[in-house]
């Protein structure tokens, strides 16, 4: 019996790609060159791909949906986040969207706290002091940073992710505040104050995380005007989204000191981001690696099959959008 035929966009973990060679007729990247959306679209008509498994950075547009063969049920991103693909235009054609929720939380919210720290501590600027051969020895006011002891972490977006990021930011003594589109239940928010507004939560927020999702209603949301409503030598974090933020704005901030540093793994317009960035000594860079642990990159992979599996059998998915 002939099995279905899976496009793999993307090259993937090699335990992932092994169990897709073991399950479908896999077309593989083994190049893990950008396709782009008529590239996806080309290889799935030469394929006949009965199912897509996709990545954050391959744009699937409404163009690209309408070049589809009918032969495909689904697209399984290697995400949370889908705001890559035309979910409107798939559900228009019977195609099913899925994402990877809950598998990468940890990871996500380590980094969170991975650039907090870094940030707070003056990581970057040590670590260039001492690769470049300039550190000449110790003294009492060499890179002294900000301790997150006491201090209140805001968090946007109150999530899974969200909500492990302050459990991992309680053991650093830091008081919890939040803003969500609602309240959480007192078991689930654990004593962090709720903030109706998000303006009323950059007001208090010492040291400030982005966890919630990239939507047109929250791009380009930190702009010059909220930025500035942070209390003056403000630590700023982002594991979300890179397009939440206006560049010019968060960049401005930096410089003047408003702001004292920044944590950030994510970037709008990435790989290619803000060149403002790399000039920046008090800002510490990551290269969107939130999820970048072996396990937690199978766990993704392994849950988009999950769904790619179950779409195929005429099942309703783990995860549909």
């Amino acid at each position: 019996m002939s099995r279905f035929r899976l496009l793999l966009t993307r090259r993937l973990p090699p335990n992932v790609e092994a169990r897709a060679r073991r399950d479908y007729d896999a077309l593989p990247n083994p190049q893990d060159t950008l396709l782009g959306p008529e590239g996806i679209a080309e290889r799935a008509n030469s394929h006949g791909a009965d199912g897509i498994l996709v990545c954050a950075g391959d744009r699937v547009t409404a163009e690209a949906v309408a070049n589809l063969p009918p032969s495909v049920k689904v697209i399984a991103t290697f995400s949370v986040g889908y705001e890559h693909i035309d979910v409107a235009a798939a559900k228009a054609r019977g195609i099913i969207v899925t994402n990877t929720p809950d598998v990468l939380t940890e990871a996500t919210a380590d980094t969170a706290l991975l650039l907090l720290l870094a940030a707070a501590r003056r990581a970057h600027e040590g670590n260039k002091l001492v690769r470049d051969g300039e550190w000449r020895g110790w003294h009492t006011t060499m890179l002294l940073g900000r301790d997150p002891n006491r201090k209140r972490l805001g968090i946007y977006g109150m999530g899974r992710i969200g909500q492990a990021v302050a459990q991992r930011a309680r053991a650093f003594g830091m008081q919890i505040h939040y803003h969500n589109r609602r309240p959480l239940p007192p078991e689930q928010a654990l004593g962090a104050v709720y903030h109706d507004t998000l303006e009323s939560l950059l007001t208090v927020s010492e040291f400030f995380s982005i966890n919630a999702p990239s939507t047109p209603e929250t791009r380009g949301l930190f702009d010059a005007e909220r930025l500035a409503l942070l209390p003056p030598g403000a630590i700023f974090v982002n594991t979300a989204r890179g397009d939440m933020v206006n560049d010019e704005a968060l960049l401005a901030a930096l410089k003047s000191g408003h702001i004292r540093a920044a944590g950030l793994d994510v970037f709008a317009g990435e790989p290619n981001l803000h060149p403002g960035y790399a000039a920046l000594d008090n800002v510490f860079l990551l290269p969107h690696i939130g999820s970048a642990t072996e396990e937690t990159r199978d766990a993704m992979g392994f849950a988009a099959l999950d769904n790619i599996d179950a779409v195929l059998a005429g099942r309703v998915p783990p995860s549909p959008i």
